[in-house]
């Protein structure tokens, strides 16, 4: 056979073959054309196995590698870098202080082929970052439009608080974790049936509502329990003076009994402890105070200040010493809940969808000043629209809104976003007015957007080296939509992630599946459905349409999707190390051996690499171990032991077998406030 020709069959240069032909024990001399067809084929047998030993020697190199980095590098020893939500690889670099070759050899090696003035995420940053020797933190954003409104409100208020101002109904947020009983108290309190319209007894949507005690009114949220509303609940806190943390005497203080505490708290608002379900046989009232005393919430009748109210919803009972316990701390809190009825009126928007008879249609919590017909509505400084009717949470027409009252408005040009602050202004004239463009749907669409990195117009560039499973999102209002996004926004994983390529409120469309089959994304109805030509028009395009009523199942369902996604990790754990002494014959798989082990311990399992003087020359694995004639589960060190060993490669005299053990762990995905159930 041609020289040349055997080398393309092993893929190799000639010249390269020729020079180590030696190393491989042929004495084929380097100007030799031909070889016989013989030694030919034990050239390519020989070249096989100097091959997979080099395999093998970078195979056990890499693991080795790993494995010692993994153990080696701590958190706290690495140098800090901060790192925008989105950066530049050329930035990135810059940050870290290291040439740009060297992070973008290091992005390749992780998969990700980016140029230099690419645009990678924070997730991807920060593990390229710690490969590197560097902890990335999150460089801090700036202050948010929220927090910009907010402190309007604060200011507006401290304004009038040093004029004249008169008391107002307090407002009260209904707090805790999922199914204790929160929209059932306030069914109790309304003396209606809002759990029936709540599909699997989960609220869907903040609702305000204004109940009336002794001749005084309380207004109350209704702020959805279960953590797919996190955003939503904080926002509920945000706007009210009073809490109520509903925990069930059958259940105790849950995970998200706790987050819910710390919203309270960082909000600093008195709060009331409701323990429900007292009517229950596992009711277990001492148990519940003993675990929120754990927690720094001593109750009152165990000598601490946190005031706990037993009840029981579906019963109705002490339902009128709950509200008189609100009165009285509104009472104690009287110098704070107070406004100015005469000025303008300011407030925060707590639900907002779109209605086919009346438009765009919001529900704002008047928090100062007095809301009327026909005044101009405003928020971030731009015209929004004017009131044309407003309605109180029974559907009755207002002509007037005072301080604490919630208001369902009519006369939007777009529908705000839930969260927004909206302000009645002396004049219209200062306002920035809605371009033409912006009275479009798509204009809702982006008004009730959440900051996502995977959204931006370079998403794109964003996703490489990940697993994407394009989503389009329909929901019925920018309440559910928020929380949607806000749920998904918390997504973080190296490997896999969720782009939203479409969002908007109202049914599912034509355009909407088009849209999808181009993107090869997911349809995502919430409370909405498709039309008759949309349903037909994705069977034939093959796009999945997924209808949902409760979030939580939306949620579970794609964090499914996204954990198939996942690939497995390995995890190499070395064991110890065993001397072969004899090779005392062949077996059905492998070589019966005798030897010594030299460190750690061996089991039968284990796997083995052969590692002959500096050069791995096989693998294997442990069938069985014995001492003697006995049969041991695991041969520790210093004993000398025989060996089942299965394997190709035959174990000699003096080489040293490396016991390691591989464990498949299935990754899972981290996200704050979510879990499969």
């Amino acid at each position: 056979m041609n020289i040349t020709e055997l080398a393309r069959r092993l893929r190799v240069h000639p010249r390269e073959l020729q020079e180590k032909l030696p190393e491989l024990g042929f004495a084929v001399g380097k100007k030799a054309i031909k070889v016989d067809t013989r030694q030919a084929q034990r050239i390519i047998e020989a070249w096989g196995e100097m091959k997979r030993k080099e395999r093998l020697t970078q195979k056990v190199e890499e693991q080795k590698a790993y494995a010692l980095r993994k153990a080696q590098r701590k958190p706290e020893e690495l140098k800090k870098v901060a790192v925008t939500d989105v950066i530049t690889v050329r930035d990135f670099a810059s940050r870290l202080g290291l040439p740009v070759p060297r992070v973008m050899q290091e992005l390749m090696h992780n998969g990700i082929l980016a140029a230099i003035n690419q645009r990678i995420d924070f997730d991807t940053a920060s593990i390229i970052a710690e490969d590197l020797g560097f902890l990335a933190e999150r460089e801090e954003a700036a202050v948010s439009e929220d927090t910009q409104g907010l402190e309007k409100i604060r200011e507006r208020i401290e304004a009038e608080q040093a004029g004249a101002t008169q008391p107002r109904p307090p407002v009260v947020v209904v707090m805790g974790h999922v199914d204790h009983g929160k929209t059932k108290l306030l069914d109790a309190i309304r003396k209606t049936n809002v759990m029936e319209t709540e599909a699997g007894g989960i609220t869907q949507h903040i609702g305000a509502y204004t109940v009336e005690r002794n001749g005084r009114q309380l207004t109350f949220i209704d702020t959805p329990g279960h953590e797919a509303f996190t955003v939503m609940r904080s926002r509920g806190a945000k706007v009210a003076d009073i809490a109520i943390l509903v925990v069930a005497a059958d259940d105790g203080v849950q995970p998200q009994t706790r987050e819910v505490i710390d919203i309270i708290k960082s909000a600093g608002l008195p709060f009331l402890v409701a323990l429900n379900k007292m009517d229950r046989e596992q009711a277990n009232p001492d148990k519940v105070k003993s675990e929120l005393s754990e927690i720094g919430l001593v109750p009152e009748d165990w000598g601490g200040k946190t005031i706990v109210v037993p009840i029981s919803a579906k019963q109705g009972t002490n339902i009128e010493g709950l509200l008189d316990t609100l009165l009285l701390i509104t009472d104690m809190e009287k110098e704070k809940i107070v406004a100015s009825p005469d000025h303008r009126a300011i407030g925060t928007v707590i639900e907002s969808h779109v209605e086919a008879s009346s438009g765009p249609v919001a529900t704002v919590l008047v928090q100062s000043g007095t809301l009327r017909l026909g005044d101009t509505l405003s928020v971030r400084d731009t015209l929004f629209g004017r009131v044309r009717a407003m309605r109180d949470w029974t559907g009755a027409s207002l002509k007037v809104a005072p301080p604490s009252t919630p208001a369902e408005i009519i006369g939007w040009k777009i529908a705000p976003a839930v969260g927004d602050i909206m302000e009645a202004p002396e004049s219209e004239k200062d306002l920035k007015r809605l371009k033409a463009t912006d009275l479009s749907y798509k204009a809702t669409e982006e008004v009730a957007a959440i900051r996502q990195v995977q959204q931006k117009e370079e998403g794109d560039d964003l996703i490489d080296g990940k697993q994407v499973m394009n989503l389009l999102i329909r929901a019925d209002v920018l309440g559910s939509l928020e929380a949607i996004l806000g749920m998904l926004d918390k997504i973080r994983h190296e490997q896999v992630g969720v782009k939203v390529v479409q969002k908007g409120l109202g049914n599912i469309t034509d355009a909407d599946v088009l849209s999808a089959q181009g993107s090869g994304a997911v349809v995502i109805g919430f409370n909405v459905h498709p039309t008759a030509t949309a349903e037909e028009l994705a069977r034939e395009k093959n796009v999945e349409i997924r209808e949902h009523q409760i979030i939580y199942k939306l949620f579970e369902e794609i964090l499914r999707d996204l954990q198939k996604m996942l690939p497995s990790e390995t995890v190499l754990t070395e064991q110890g190390t065993f001397g072969v002494m004899k090779n005392f014959r062949k077996s059905d798989r492998g070589w019966i051996i005798g030897g010594r082990v030299k460190t750690g311990t061996l089991a039968a399992g284990m796997k083995l690499r052969i590692k002959r003087g500096e050069e791995y020359v096989g693998e294997g694995s442990v069938e069985k171990v014995q001492l003697g004639k006995a049969q041991l589960k695991e041969a520790k060190e210093g004993q000398e032991i025989g060996l089942d060993y299965r394997g190709k490669v035959k174990p000699d005299d003096g080489d040293l077998l490396e016991a390691y053990t591989e464990e498949v762990k299935t990754q899972h995905l981290k996200i704050e406030g979510i879990r499969l159930r």
